[in-house]
């Protein structure tokens, strides 16, 4: 295999990095997983070094750098709970915001000019019209959304005035685990719905609770694009390639095109497990678009990537497996 060198990845030891660094591993690269530790996990790097780290720290950051010279950067690191991010703005904007300005700023002075960013599809806020493209109006409704729209802008600002080239990511519902059983989702507290439907099911906890009953959509749930992890992972990947050719910065939604209903991943979920899961109707939460849905035609062009996993059932089959590996309980330390 052609070594292609190594790649710094900041949120390495997170879910959505750390099958990135697999991924980037068996493509050639060499990643170098850069965390804090504080809701990753060291069990989760396994493909390459882990340097243990803040991005909000500039002279931590060169310092790995300039040990290990790397040729691009993904940039995972954040923190990512909506409901926190409202109670505490200021901890996601010194975070996510500050520390991706301090990020940027060492990697630019290292003269590396390729970034793969990790942004959200919350970035659009409530959708005006489904499936949603690139195209459309990004009015976030939280503060974490509002902070990845944030370095959206900032990445543009760099790119013009140094030449730093990226390409932004606004993926939508992150699922399942890597089907080698190797590494999977695990977050503390855990707030996606896919393994809480599935801890209910192993009885980690008595019951999931869906938030609004009362939506327009086919069954008054809220509807979403449920994304295999592994797929984000190859289009991370084919981003980086696309960078290193030379390619123009570019914003990218990364979605199946496919939405589920909470309680068809309920249902889904109980014919995989074969267990009751038991469901509670909750109020509305604020905030909650009743469908999040994506148009990923760009990146099918652009990247010639394609989901491979469309259907849900192997998502929750991969995400079930890595759960009942662990000994039914998602989270470990």
């Amino acid at each position: 295999m052609t070594k292609r060198g190594g790649v710094l990845v900041t949120g390495g030891a997170g879910y959505v990095g750390s099958h990135a660094c697999k991924v980037l591993a068996h493509s050639g690269y060499d990643p170098i997983a850069f965390d804090s530790l504080v809701h990753g996990h060291e069990w989760a790097v396994q493909w390459g070094p882990l340097e243990i780290g803040d991005i909000s720290d500039e002279a931590r950051v060169s310092e790995v750098i300039e040990k290990y010279s790397p040729v691009a950067v993904m940039h995972f690191a954040a923190y990512a709970y909506v409901g926190e991010s409202v109670e505490d703005p200021g901890k996601y904007y010194i975070n996510n915001v500050a520390g991706s300005i301090n990020l940027l700023t060492a990697i630019r002075e290292h003269g590396i000019r390729n970034v793969v960013f990790s942004s959200s599809c919350s970035t659009y806020g409530n959708p005006e019209s489904s499936p949603i493209t690139e195209q459309h109006s990004q009015r976030p409704v939280n503060p974490y959304g509002a902070s990845k729209l944030m370095v959206e802008t900032i990445l543009r600002d760099f790119d013009a005035a140094y030449g730093v080239r990226f390409v932004a990511l606004r993926y939508f519902n992150a699922a399942g685990a890597d089907p080698d059983g190797v590494i999977g989702e695990s977050h503390i507290p855990e707030t996606h719905l896919i393994p809480l439907v599935l801890q209910a099911a192993s009885g980690d906890r008595l019951s999931v609770t869906i938030y609004g009953t009362d939506y327009p959509s086919r069954d008054g749930t809220c509807v979403r694009d449920f994304v295999h992890v592994m797929d984000l992972a190859d289009a991370h990947v084919r981003a980086l390639k696309y960078l290193e050719a030379g390619e123009p910065s570019c914003l990218l939604n990364i979605g199946t095109g496919r939405g589920y209903s909470v309680r068809e991943v309920v249902e889904v979920a109980r014919r995989v497990t074969g267990r009751n899961i038991l469901v509670v109707d909750g109020a509305r939460r604020p905030g909650d678009p009743h469908e999040l849905v994506a148009d990923s035609t760009l990146a099918h062009s652009v990247l010639g990537w394609r989901a491979k996993y469309t259907e849900i059932d192997a998502l929750i089959e991969h995400a079930w497996a890595w759960l009942q590996k662990q000994g039914g309980r998602a989270a470990r330390s």
